[in-house]
């Protein structure tokens, strides 16, 4: 995972499902693709919106970071 490009979080921000056709999320500094998930249609999943960093939100969340698993790493988020 040491060669994944670097994002910004201004352009995780326009990934947004609503912006941009893309649909994507940051966990823990990665950048997942979120696109083809039906949880995540339109960029908006329960009281959480696409294009953002979720790490301090998954507390809240019913499940756990394994929910990451299923989605592609297309990234790291850029400090």
């Amino acid at each position: 995972m040491d060669n994944l490009p670097e994002y910004t979080r201004a352009y995780l921000a326009l990934r947004n499902g609503q912006d941009k056709p893309e649909v994507w999320v940051a966990y823990n500094g990665l950048i997942y693709d979120v696109t083809r998930s039906r949880l995540w249609l339109r960029g908006k999943h329960y009281e959480h919106w696409a294009g953002q960093d979720l790490t301090d939100e998954l507390k809240d969340a019913p499940h756990t970071e394994n929910v990451f698993d299923r989605f592609t790493v297309i990234g790291k988020l850029k400090h």
